[in-house]
């Protein structure tokens, strides 16, 4: 919570208005209703109910504080909306979760029998940049001195002895920026999502290889399901978490028709992703190959065993990936250009990032980059499943409206309990703004969140004591 000492007399002032308003409880109560959202949704309109005895105003904004009523934005984004984000990351958790155990959202329990594996693929490397390191003492340095000092080709050092801390703003920053290949870095961020699909049909083809089947051969017995995530590294290159599971051809979650455990399906995904290529055009006519970095990671899932992932913490590790995007850089939502540069408070890292993108972009090879230069290049959803690893966001949120739905079907038949006649909805609605009209009501809205959150945690950590 900011204190109010640290706002500007402004904002203050605008808080002291809204508190003294007679609408102020209802007021925070829409704040409730909404989550604490960041930027709600303002919208203005009606509800009428219609019988044959008369038309009757049942709800209408022009009565609600500043005439407005408050929705969610809906954002995925932490940096944007972290209620919203927090709500997204839950959705995620439950399609996740429902298709790694089974026994929720329509996924059969007997799902937890299939192999699944969840694998980390990272990207290669661009030049050495500051990291954290372990050895068997803990925290180790940066990047030691082995044999002779020496400097690059542009008379910087080639080591860091220092130990960051997590916080260190050097992290993630090449060593040497000049040495750093940013158009190889931005090549990799555009190109992920088609050398994600090209892996999709490399891991499909050592599978079929190891079963001993051809490939349409090996479609008629089994199907690869998944479901992945990006991240942003902090040297701004994605990186993709996936669980991929094993099913039969069928549309029922039926067990796979081949004799292939969860150690065959992490085999064939560590031999996939060592070997798929994809070549591409740079603007200087010569050919980039790119491929994932020797950093992988396959852990099964499922199994029982003590070294094993089990479907929650799985979930639970992917799903808060699915809020974070490149505006951890300090690049925003929205598209930028390298004149909107000095407007942000960015990294010099990000900076040559950000102009290598704009640059690539007047190529016809990469047309279209420049919409995505403030994803650093990246172009595909931070999200994405096959269509049959389990329910599907929609189908979530579905629910979700169904139950708000029934709630509100309950209170319009309290309502004309007495009557006898059918009673028409009408509602009508239409959108008057996104965002709070203040500075002074976004930081009340944003203390409200913060009491809430802190409550949460509380209850959470009453409920693991007990």
């Amino acid at each position: 919570m900011t204190p109010t000492a640290t706002l500007p007399a402004q904002t203050v002032d605008e808080i002291v208005v809204r508190a003294g308003r007679p609408d102020f409880d209802r007021w925070i109560e829409q704040v409730t209703r909404c989550g604490h959202c960041s930027r709600p949704v303002r919208l203005r309109g009606r509800i009428e109910h219609r019988s044959a005895t008369g038309r009757q105003l049942a709800y209408s904004t022009d009565t609600e504080p500043d005439r407005v009523l408050l929705i969610r934005c809906g954002n995925r984004r932490a940096a944007a909306c972290p209620s919203c984000s927090y709500e997204y990351a839950g959705d995620m958790w439950q399609l996740l979760y429902a298709g790694a155990a089974g026994g929720r959202k329509g996924v059969p329990e007997s799902i937890r029998s299939h192999p699944l594996v969840f694998a980390t693929l990272t990207a290669p490397g661009f030049g050495p940049v500051h990291t954290t390191r372990t050895d068997r003492s803990g925290p180790a340095r940066c990047r030691p001195v082995h044999g002779t000092p020496r400097l690059c080709q542009h008379g910087r050092p080639t080591w860091c002895t220092a130990i960051h801390a997590e916080d260190d703003p050097r992290l993630g920053q090449p060593i040497c920026p000049d040495c750093y290949d940013y158009p190889g870095h931005i090549a990799f961020n555009w190109h992920a999502p088609e050398l994600w699909r090209r892996f999709t049909i490399a891991v499909r083809r050592a599978l079929a290889r190891a079963a001993g089947l051809t490939a349409a051969e090996f479609a008629r017995r089994c199907r690869v399901s998944f479901v992945k995530v990006a991240e942003f590294q902090r040297r701004g290159v994605v990186h993709f978490h996936a669980l991929i599971r094993l099913d039969g051809p069928g549309e029922d979650y039926q067990p796979p028709q081949l004799s292939i455990d969860a150690a065959g399906l992490a085999d064939a995904i560590r031999h996939a992703a060592a070997h798929v290529r994809l070549t591409v055009e740079m603007p200087d006519g010569s050919g980039l190959v790119l491929r994932f970095g020797e950093q992988l990671d396959t852990q099964t899932v499922n199994g029982g065993q003590a070294e094993e992932l089990t479907p929650e913490h799985a979930a639970r590790y992917i799903a808060k990936y699915a809020t974070k995007s490149a505006e951890d850089f300090g690049l925003g939502d929205r598209r930028i250009s390298p004149e909107t540069l000095p407007l942000l408070d960015v990294s010099d890292h990000a900076q040559r990032l950000v102009r290598q993108a704009w640059q690539l972009g007047e190529h016809e090879a990469y047309d279209g980059l420049r919409r995505w230069v403030h994803m650093l290049g990246f172009r595909g959803h931070f999200a994405s499943k096959s269509r049959r690893y389990s329910i599907t966001l929609g189908a979530i949120r579905g629910e979700r409206r169904a139950y708000r739905q029934r709630q509100a079907d309950e209170h319009v038949r309290e309502l004309a309990a007495d009557e006898q006649d059918t009673t028409l909805i009408v509602a009508r609605w239409e959108f008057a703004g996104l965002g709070y009209l203040t500075t002074g009501d976004t930081a009340l809205a944003l203390s409200a969140a913060a009491r809430a959150r802190e409550q949460r945690q509380i209850a959470k950590e009453e409920r693991a004591v007990a």
